[in-house]
């Protein structure tokens, strides 16, 4: 084994040391489909694949920045039996979650880690616990009906917006490895009937935490309480530190924190027109970070009704209803909460809830006066922002485009009401009748942005409006030639994604800030995976 791989060893610390010590472990080491009771994990080793393994790609700042590794050590035959869960680490016991959750507003009782393996946390030279996972590893207690394992296009699709959406600024779980093997693995990708084969991946992502909203539900509805204020002690201590454990209220204050946090998640999603597609309890984590990446999209043109997910037929999780979902969630987690708050701290609760909307609201103004480069508060920018929207969704105009070639576009251009070719975007939605009205009122605004200029407007501007974001037909590109085993436009991506505000040659040749191709109009992601 090579010498940084040890290196990484040493410092890991197993869920044998740290989670078994503090949080029960389902007592049946056996690993088949069961009801699992009173414990918050199932020990469950992954199952290695049976064909040869390639590492299609890693994500050299994960390796180095979160797990203190060279670049170097992923070409290594250590590296990829570890991330494959071929190899387990002497002395690790992987485990399987145990959660619950409500999918689609309806509960779904026991769900839990179907394919995915906790094989151990990490405590970095910054004295930061990350949680390693392999997604895709293999059957659990958990599986239900499901074989564990992920496919190369929705592991492609994870690996690349892991990534991107740290990149973005958007708190999110991290992907450090993702490898294909030849194995056959069998998709009804649309619930059609056509089952066809596709290729088995394993994703390893890292993460401060994977407790979710789900993992307390079960807990509650299963009448488990002082395993759940086990449970809940343990998240505060580890990942709250700002919240005194043998604090009387420290289950109000969690609460507070998350109810703020996931607002700002939201907002944040919203700004950069990302819908998450799946947002079920058992997807949102205590931590406010997205994770759990499936049928996501980013918005193209914009439009408040856009869904990615062509399984959600009731359009539950459609863009524009995320922040309503978000408060159903803080509720059903408030609900799991309940039975360890005495009165008082129940109505402290519930007021901390009924202040959800105006904390998302707060954040979303905020992010959005940035797109447009507003500075400090003024009466009607509410409106601004309103009615650009309106002109967007009414010219179907694409959304992050128009919104970067604001950034770029001069003032005096603006003014002249004739928007050059170059800002194809905006020119879309400039033939909109209302859009000289608009101008009219955002220059106008623009001139009480106190010690501004226009270039430090557009410079401002450009660090808030991506050029580039992980659009479906970008992605479906690189997922295409990927199963042809042609995996350059996956690192292509890559190192794009990693600077999205900045201007890319190989991506403007590869047209990622140009329309979207008429091949791709109507492509469909589905939560088979």
């Amino acid at each position: 084994m090579t010498q940084r791989i040890a290196f990484l060893i040493r410092r890991l610390q197993f869920p044998r040391l740290l989670f078994l010590a503090l949080l029960p472990v389902d007592p049946v080491k056996e690993n088949y489909v069961r009801k699992v009771k009173n414990c918050i994990f199932s020990i469950a080793f992954p199952t290695p694949f049976k064909s040869r393994v390639r590492l299609v790609a890693v994500s050299k700042e994960v390796l180095e920045d979160i797990l203190d590794l060279d670049l170097s050590v992923s070409k290594t035959d250590d590296f990829i039996q570890l991330v494959s869960g071929k190899k387990i680490v002497f002395g690790s016991i992987p485990l399987a979650h145990r959660y619950g959750g409500y999918q689609f507003g309806i509960w779904a009782d026991q769900l839990g880690d179907g394919r995915a393996h906790l094989i151990g946390i990490y405590m970095n030279r910054q004295g930061e616990k990350w949680e390693l996972q392999l997604k895709g590893s293999g059957k659990t207690p958990y599986s239900r009906n499901g074989d564990g394992r992920a496919v190369l296009r929705s592991s492609v699709r994870e690996f690349l917006c892991s990534e991107a959406m740290h990149y973005l600024g958007i708190p999110t779980s991290r992907a450090a490895s993702l490898v294909v093997s030849d194995d056959e693995v069998w998709r009804d990708q649309f619930y059609n009937g056509n089952i066809t084969k596709e290729r088995g991946a394993i994703v390893l992502r890292a993460a401060k935490s994977w407790f979710r909203i789900g993992s307390l539900e079960i807990l509650a509805h299963y009448g488990e309480l002082e395993l759940l204020r086990t449970l809940l002690d343990f998240v505060i201590q580890e990942h709250f530190p700002s919240i005194d454990v043998k604090e009387p209220n420290r289950y109000v204050d969690l609460f507070s924190i998350v109810v703020s946090e996931t607002a700002q998640l939201i907002a944040l999603w919203m700004s950069v027109g990302f819908a998450h597609g799946v947002c079920n309890t058992d997807n949102f984590s205590l931590l406010s970070i997205t994770i759990d990446y499936g049928p996501f999209g980013f918005m193209e043109n914009y439009n408040p009704d856009y869904v990615p997910n062509t399984s959600d037929d009731e359009r539950r999780y459609k863009i524009g209803n995320q922040a309503n979902i978000g408060m159903f969630n803080l509720n059903k987690l408030l609900q799991a909460l309940n039975p360890l708050l005495d009165p008082r701290q129940k109505q402290l609760a519930a007021q901390i809830l009924e202040g959800y909307p105006v904390l998302y609201y707060t954040r979303f103004q905020k992010l959005f006066k940035a797109k447009l480069g507003l500075l400090g508060e003024r009466e009607g920018d509410d409106d601004l922002i309103a009615f650009f929207l309106h002109l967007m969704e009414k010219t179907e105009a694409d959304f992050t485009m128009t919104f970067r070639q604001l950034s770029e576009i001069t003032q005096s251009q603006l003014l002249e009401l004739n928007i050059p070719q170059q800002f194809w975007a905006l020119k879309t939605v400039s033939e909109h009748k209302l859009f000289p009205a608009w101008v009219s009122q955002y220059l106008l605004r623009l001139k009480s942005n106190m010690n501004d200029s226009d270039s430090e407007r557009r410079k401002r501007m450009t660090t808030a409006n991506p050029r580039y974001v992980l659009k479906n037909w970008m992605a479906e590109s690189a997922v295409q030639k990927a199963e042809k085993n042609d995996f350059s436009e996956v690192r292509l991506l890559q190192q794009v994604l990693r600077h999205p505000f900045q201007k890319h040659s190989a991506a403007e040749k590869a047209g990622y800030a140009s329309p979207t191709p008429s091949w791709a109009k109507d492509l469909r992601v589905s939560c088979s995976s």
